[in-house]
């Protein structure tokens, strides 16, 4: 499965990388450059950094909130609670301009 379809880049490429140390989205970026383009990978990328064990914060926290597999670690802090939906923004009234 891609991960990053900008630069064609799979899930097993991605795994690949963090069996090879890296770490974090920036250390998956040197390797393969996903995530460098339009950045809507960088979410699974911490999702499977987050399988995997490594450490960036938040992908731990992020991994669980996704459903994906438990960090393999102890001492992990508890997925942070949803945030309370956000109000519409409303624009006041505005009154039409008179012709002279």
């Amino acid at each position: 499965m891609y991960v990053c379809m900008c630069h064609a880049v799979t899930e097993d490429q991605v795994k690949k990388a963090i069996d090879e140390g890296a770490s974090t989205p920036r250390q998956i970026a040197r390797g393969c450059k996903a995530g460098t383009d339009c950045g809507s990978c960088v979410r699974r990328i911490q999702g499977l950094l987050g399988e995997h064990g490594a450490r960036p914060c938040p992908t731990a926290r992020l991994a669980a909130r996704l459903g994906l597999a438990e960090p393999e670690f102890q001492g992990a802090p508890a997925p942070a609670a949803p945030a309370a939906p956000i109000a519409p923004v409303v624009a006041p009234a505005v009154a039409p301009l008179r012709a002279a």
